[in-house]
């Protein structure tokens, strides 16, 4: 089926490097040049779209797929999406080199691994959840919606933007109420004002969010090796298994076509194998188990 994203441009973001303070695991958050980012990357190229791939650090994975389609159909471009200046100069790059930005995929995200409840939780690592997750989405829908006020009406009916959340945002995530409250307000709060704010600018435009539970990315790989957590992970998933990046992929490309989703915005798409919500009584804890 062609999904009319041929010569569509889009801007996807998403490599990060950060929390290095924290912990002397690499940091890499998977967005455009690996996981998710990287199998969505592809998927539009096939389609025929023309990517802006932004990355923080390093853009290496993105290689392969530039060497075979094209310059012409591919950009890495970087930027620290924390920096308003930055995030300018990304759509300057991102328009001087593809054409207007016509589709928004803000997949970009940091989750420090360790658990960290509220009560002990450094400021330090709140904030910089929350700039890196929320305040760069916001300054990256920001600019794209202004460069959008300027687009032709042909351009504006394109007009979409993807973000990408969690089943944190959703059902909250103890230890790491940084990244889930940053998740939550994008799914919630922020997305469903800006699908009442986009079409203000473009008609038709529109806002959606697909939100995974648990994916096989790079950055998984190794937690899924262990029997034990993949047990409590998919605990009350009933598929029993945990998504691909292409599971994730192919949603965000759906709700980015007009074709398949024209009269579809602001809405959540769990792609989570059916989640009802997170095990909180595990090992010790069952102790204290009242029986029923």
């Amino acid at each position: 089926m062609d999904l009319e994203l041929q010569n569509v441009h889009v801007l996807i973001t998403g490599f990060y490097r950060s929390f290095l303070a924290y912990s002397n695991v690499d940091q890499s958050i998977p967005g455009a040049s690996g996981g998710i980012g990287l199998e969505t990357t592809r998927l539009f190229l096939k389609q025929g779209a023309k990517i802006t791939a932004h990355y923080n650090t390093n853009a290496t994975s993105l290689d392969d797929l530039i060497a075979e389609f094209g310059s012409d159909k591919i950009l890495a471009a970087q930027a620290n999406l924390s920096s308003e200046d930055d995030v300018v100069r990304l759509f300057f790059k991102a328009n001087g080199a593809l054409g207007p930005v016509q589709v928004l995929v803000v997949n970009h995200a940091i989750s420090p691994p360790e658990d960290e409840p509220v009560v002990s939780m450094a400021l330090e690592r709140w904030r910089n959840t929350i700039d890196t997750n929320l305040t760069a989405a916001f300054l990256v829908s920001r600019e794209y919606l202004r460069q959008l006020e300027f687009a032709s009406d042909e351009g504006k009916a394109k007009a979409a933007i993807v973000f990408v959340g969690s089943t944190a945002g959703k059902y909250g995530e103890a230890g790491h109420a940084d990244y889930a409250a940053s998740k939550s307000a994008l799914m919630y709060g922020f997305a469903l004002s800006l699908k009442n704010e986009i079409v203000k600018i473009a008609p038709k435009g529109r806002v959606a969010c697909v939100a995974p539970g648990w994916v096989r990315t790079p950055k998984k790989a190794e937690k899924l090796k262990d029997p034990v957590f993949v047990h409590r992970a998919l605990a009350t998933v009933p598929l029993k298994k945990p998504a691909e990046p292409w599971d994730v992929a192919t949603q965000i490309v759906v709700l980015s076509s007009t074709r398949l989703s024209g009269h579809v915005t602001g809405q959540v798409v769990m792609v989570d194998g059916g989640m009802e919500g997170r095990l909180l009584n595990k090992g010790s804890d069952e102790q204290g188990l009242e029986t029923l």
